[in-house]
């Protein structure tokens, strides 16, 4: 694993993702950092916005260590909050933006199938 050293970075490169989230025991990928990508993601934006005209949703985002088992997440991101029917939640902002290293991810999940859209907004730096 070698993250590049971001003071001397040759590009950085705007992107954005987005994903349903899923009620699924572990969620569903929203970003990926693969192992020895010789890249850092600054991750500036998370929204999650429920889609659900009727009813509230929760939703959960976690960042996981891809090396260990299945089911283990390094940290919570945010818990079980709730997101109101045809409403968003800032979950992250530029404000408190994470670097995602190599060999990390960001899942998000669901309390209901179909009621939550996650954006996300992040720099790729390599």
């Amino acid at each position: 694993m070698a993250n590049p050293n971001i003071v001397n970075v040759a590009t950085i490169t705007g992107k954005l993702g987005q994903v349903e989230a899923t009620d699924a025991a572990n969620g569903v990928l929203l970003l990926a950092n693969a192992a020895a990508s010789g890249k850092v993601f600054n991750v500036k934006t998370i929204i999650a916005a429920n889609i659900d005209g009727s009813s509230a949703a929760d939703i959960s985002i976690a960042i996981w260590d891809e090396d260990t088992n299945e089911g283990d997440e390094l940290v919570k991101i945010c818990n079980t909050v709730t997101v109101p029917a045809d409403a968003s939640l800032v979950v992250l902002d530029k404000n408190s933006s994470i670097y995602l290293e190599e060999d990390r991810s960001i899942y998000a999940k669901a309390s209901a199938n179909g009621d939550i859209d996650v954006l996300v907004s992040y720099e790729e730096i390599s």
